[in-house]
C-alpha cells in the first residue's frame, strides 16, 4: 500500500532498491566507443531474449522507434502502420521529419493489421507514387487498451509484407506484458519482425531506457540514426545496470499488474455512468469511459473524477473527453487497487 495511488500510467514506477545500488556500482565506459561493459551486458541480454543477434540501448521507447524507421527506410518512402499506433500519434512526427517519409495509418479494428490491410497498402510500382518501405506493428496496444497480437498474427502480417520486400518494425513497448498475458516466448513474438523495440521503463520498472534488436546489420545502422539523433550516450553503463535487473527479475511479477488492472476493470464496469469493455484487458491498461447524458454533462463528469480521484490520492489520467485510462504497475499493489476502486465507485455514488 502506498500514500499516493498513480494509475496515469507505468512510467511513473520507480527504482526498487536493487537497481539504485546497482546503479551506484555499475562498470561503466563510454558507450559511443563501445566501451561500456554494462550497456553490452544488457545489450546482448535484450538480443539474447528477443532470439535476435544485436541490440542498442537507447534513450526511450520514442528514440527507438525514430532509429528503427530511419534505419530501415529511405527518404521519399512510406511507412504503413495503425491509425491508433503510438509512432503515428506520439512521438512527434519523428519519422517524417527525420527520416523525411511518408506516413499511411489505417484504420483497424483492434489496432492490429491484418494481413489483407497489409496487402492493400503496399504500393505498387509507380513513378507517381512513393515506394512502401516499412510496416510497424504495436504490441501491445496503448490506446486500444493493452491488447495482445499473437506471435502467429505477427508472423500472417510479417508474411505478407516480406513477400513485398518490405520490413516489419514492432514498436513491443509492453511486449513483455504481452508474453506474459499469453503465456509465449518473448522470441515467438519478435522472430517474425525485423526489428524490435521495448521500453525498461514502463512496467519492467527502471528509470529509463528502451532498448532496439534486430539483425547485426540493422542494429548497426540503427546505432549511427541513434548518433545522429543525439542519443550516443557516454557512461550509460550506469542506468543500462538498472535495465540488466529489469530484465533479469521484473518480467514474470507483470502478471501481478494484469490481475490488478482485471480487478480493477471488473469493478468500475459496474458502476453507473462508466463502462469498460472487460474483454480488451489482457494486460495492465484499463480504457474507462464516461457516459452521463448529453456530451457536455459526460465531459464535465470525466473531469469531476480526475479531479475527485485527485482529492482521494488516487491519480488518473483523462486521455479525451470521456475517456479515462488507469495502468497498474508494480508501484500499484492490491490494496490500492481497492483504494481506486472504492474512490470510484464513492464519486459515482453521487450521480
Amino acid at each position: 500500500m502506498h500514500d499516493i495511488v498513480d494509475l496515469r500510467s507505468d512510467t511513473l514506477t520507480l527504482p526498487t532498491p536493487e537497481m539504485r545500488e546497482a546503479m551506484a556500482r555499475a562498470e561503466v565506459g563510454d558507450d559511443v566507443w563501445g566501451e561500456d561493459p554494462t550497456v553490452q551486458r544488457l545489450e546482448a541480454m535484450a538480443a539474447a531474449r528477443l532470439g535476435k543477434e544485436a541490440a542498442v540501448f537507447v534513450a526511450s521507447g520514442t528514440m527507438g522507434n525514430l532509429v528503427s524507421v530511419v534505419a530501415h527506410t529511405q527518404a521519399g518512402q512510406e511507412v504503413v502502420l495503425d491509425l491508433d499506433s503510438h509512432i503515428y500519434n506520439y512521438e512527434v512526427a519523428g519519422g517524417t521529419i527525420v527520416g523525411n517519409v511518408q506516413m499511411r495509418p489505417v484504420q483497424t479494428e483492434r489496432g492490429f493489421l491484418t494481413p489483407d490491410q497489409v496487402q492493400e497498402s503496399i504500393r505498387p510500382s509507380n513513378i507517381h507514387i512513393p515506394q512502401t518501405g516499412l510496416v510497424c506493428l504495436e504490441n501491445t496496444h496503448n490506446r486500444h487498451g493493452g491488447t495482445c497480437c499473437t506471435p502467429e498474427e505477427i508472423a500472417a502480417v510479417a508474411a505478407v509484407a516480406h513477400a513485398a520486400r518490405v520490413p516489419v518494425h514492432m514498436d513491443g513497448a509492453r511486449l513483455f506484458n504481452a508474453a506474459v498475458a499469453l503465456k509465449r516466448d518473448p522470441r515467438d513474438f519478435a522472430g517474425p519482425v525485423d526489428s524490435v523495440t521495448f521500453c525498461l521503463s514502463k512496467g519492467l520498472g527502471a528509470p529509463l531506457g528502451s532498448v532496439v534488436c534486430g539483425s547485426a546489420d540493422f542494429v548497426g545502422r540503427a546505432r549511427r540514426v541513434r548518433k545522429m539523433v543525439g542519443g550516443g550516450m557516454r557512461q550509460a553503463g550506469v542506468v543500462a545496470a538498472a535495465g540488466v535487473l529489469a530484465l533479469d527479475r521484473m518480467v514474470d511479477r507483470l502478471a501481478e499488474d494484469h490481475v490488478n488492472a482485471r480487478a480493477l476493470a471488473e469493478a468500475v464496469a459496474t458502476l453507473p455512468g462508466l463502462s469498460v469493455d472487460v474483454e480488451t484487458v489482457q494486460t495492465n491498461i484499463v480504457i474507462i469511459r464516461v457516459s452521463r447524458g448529453d456530451r457536455a454533462r459526460s465531459v464535465q463528469a470525466t473531469q469531476e473524477l480526475v479531479a475527485g480521484c485527485a482529492a482521494r490520492k488516487v491519480k488518473i489520467h483523462a486521455t479525451g473527453p470521456m475517456a479515462i485510462r488507469c495502468v497498474t504497475h508494480k508501484d500499484v499493489d492490491a490494496e490500492d487497487t481497492r483504494r481506486a476502486i472504492e474512490a470510484f465507485r464513492e464519486l459515482t455514488s453521487r450521480w
